[in-house]
């Protein structure tokens, strides 16, 4: 039986190939679904408009797929994903449940115009986060055999963040259509998902800094997941850009505006000054080290934070008018969709292995 302790862990080659064996399937294999729907939505913003309703489209193939090897995997493996959920490496990428379905949503919302769905899977969101929230931080403070510092610690545990982040998205786009009070409710219920999101970055981020800093380093420890680091703050900003646009549309907002679009620039400059570092260490990974470069489901946690990043760069410049920086999101919504291709084809070419075997 696998072991599931760590998520960093290469996986043998015959459980590589067996797609559909759900002892081994990543609780972190919805960030595809994330990766998607934030890439098509970076598409339509710069009139790719078919490409993103194909990237629509495979999101929701993904989604409907990952929840059915799920349920699978936990009416035929029970006590495996009991293990994932309280690991200190594996659990955090639970999150991603949440984030993919807040994803799907806004996509259902802005593409589709279909509010009832985009309400539904928002619906979905919270009541996962709940729940995911409160068990896994409180199996990681309770239970007695802990990993150090070093060992079980890592950028997924900023998923915890994103799925926040993710829930503040979705509320404000759902807050614009619907009538008072309740569009004072959502715009309230994002605003404080938002702060809360941004006091658990400062929280974690000084952990995985501290990690980084004064731990030895190994190109091994430096997962895909990493990207996190830039992407929470990327859906950061993105979510502190709609509520200065919903300002108009709740008194306690508007109050509030200049807070906002301090914290919304500063949440995107810490972003896109992890950008370079993320880049550089990645030439020392693969590059100076020589690590391995082959399909692994943690790379949709990479593709993810650049469409986020493209999506949030573009909203933000709309909030604040900010017209300098119009062309970062055409860059970025290009890298994103040309990311995501590459890790695609490599998924596709690793399914394919699998049934071969």
């Amino acid at each position: 039986m696998p072991d599931p302790k760590s998520s960093m862990e290469e996986p043998t080659v015959s459980t590589r190939r067996r797609f559909f064996d759900v002892r081994t399937l990543s609780p972190a294999y919805f960030g595809m679904v994330m990766a998607t729907g934030i890439v098509s939505l970076a598409a339509d913003q710069i009139a790719f408009h078919r490409i993103a309703w194909a990237l629509f489209v495979i999101a929701i193939v993904a989604y409907f797929v990952l929840w059915g090897l799920t349920v699978l995997r936990i009416l035929r493996h029970p006590r495996l994903f009991f293990n994932d959920l309280i690991d200190h490496l594996r659990g955090p990428g639970f999150f991603t449940m949440v984030a993919a379905s807040t994803v799907l949503g806004s996509e259902f919302v802005l593409l589709a115009k279909n509010w009832t769905i985009g309400f539904a899977l928002w619906c979905l969101a919270v009541v996962l986060w709940l729940v995911l929230t409160y068990t896994i931080f409180t199996a990681f403070t309770v239970k007695e055999d802990k990993p150090s510092l070093a060992e079980g610690i890592s950028g997924a545990w900023l998923l915890a963040v994103v799925a926040t982040q993710s829930i503040a998205v979705l509320s404000a786009l759902l807050a614009v259509q619907v009538e008072q009070p309740w569009r004072l409710d959502l715009n309230f219920l994002a605003l404080s998902m938002w702060l809360w999101g941004g006091m658990l970055y400062i929280w974690m981020m000084s952990l995985i800094f501290y990690r980084y800093t004064f731990f030895r380093f190994s190109p091994a420890d430096l997962s895909p997941p990493y990207w996190i680091n830039m992407g929470a703050m990327a859906i950061s900003t993105l979510a502190g850009s709609l509520l200065i646009l919903n300002s108009d549309d709740a008194p306690f907002l508007h109050s509030i505006v200049p807070f906002m679009k301090g914290f919304t620039v500063f949440y995107w400059a810490t972003g896109t000054w992890w950008i370079p570092m993320l880049v550089i260490l990645g030439f020392w990974r693969h590059i100076y080290k020589h690590f391995p470069l082959r399909y692994d489901p943690l790379y949709w946690g990479a593709v993810f934070p650049l469409g986020m990043y493209a999506v949030g760069t573009h909203r933000m410049a709309q909030a604040m008018e900010f017209h300098f920086i119009s062309a970062l999101p055409v860059i970025f919504a290009g890298v994103a969709l040309v990311a995501w291709a590459v890790t695609f084809l490599a998924y596709l070419s690793n399914l394919l292995r699998g049934r071969k075997t």
